[in-house]
């Protein structure tokens, strides 16, 4: 008999209706685990990196952990350093252009070159402010975080790295993390790159279903 699940979709600091991004990855950790219920906790890109820090931080709310297109982060102090600077500026040039604008050269990334019109999510990140969004680059940019790397070993409930098979460099990162985990799978969603949850829904959802929800 097929499971069932209460999904509960929150929106990140600085992201949707909760505008205060003045908050460390830390502190999003402990904003998730207060606002969740014990369970399987997903997350994509930033919001993944949010999800590990809840799985470190706060173990016994997270029964399974997904990773999509997930960091534990830069690893020298330098990449750091130069990441923060470069989150900085964008930042900036968010307050300076406004939102609208930002949107438009954001989704015309590289990494978003799998979306399009339809796919794109553009008129839903437009519930996003200014300031939300600057301030979340700030504190909990890539940037910002402290490398998890050696903090994998003690993740303990069942963790599945997802990624897109067009997306090279978050594919090596879930093969670098993948042997430090005991506990983990890697998946690679065919025909999609970094956002592959859009890019490929239908694979996407039946990987969630089949291997994660089920926990087969």
């Amino acid at each position: 008999m097929k499971s069932e699940f209460t999904p509960l979709c929150l929106d990140a600091p600085g992201h949707g209706n909760n505008t205060n991004g003045v908050r460390s990855l830390p502190q999003c950790a402990d904003d998730i685990a207060a606002a969740m219920q014990p369970g399987i906790l997903i997350g994509y890109s930033m919001g993944a990196r949010m999800a590990l820090h809840v799985a470190l931080q706060h173990p016994t709310m997270v029964s399974q952990l997904v990773l999509i297109s997930g960091t534990p982060g830069l690893v020298t102090e330098a990449e750091r350093t130069a990441r923060r600077k470069s989150d900085n500026d964008l930042a900036e040039r968010i307050e300076i252009i406004g939102l609208s604008a930002f949107l438009d050269e954001w989704l015309a990334l590289p990494i978003f070159s799998g979306l399009d019109e339809k796919t794109n999510q553009r008129e839903d990140r437009l519930r996003n402010t200014t300031q939300g969004l600057a301030d979340s680059l700030r504190c909990a940019g890539t940037g910002t975080q402290e490398p998890q790397w050696s903090n994998l070993q003690q993740l303990s409930m069942p963790v599945h790295l997802v990624v897109g098979e067009h997306d090279e460099k978050f594919t090596a990162i879930a093969e670098d993390m993948k042997p430090l985990i005991s506990t983990s799978e890697m998946t690679v969603v065919a025909n999609a790159g970094h956002t592959a949850h859009l890019e490929n829904p239908t694979a996407t959802a039946q990987l969630l279903d089949s291997k994660i929800l089920r926990n087969d």
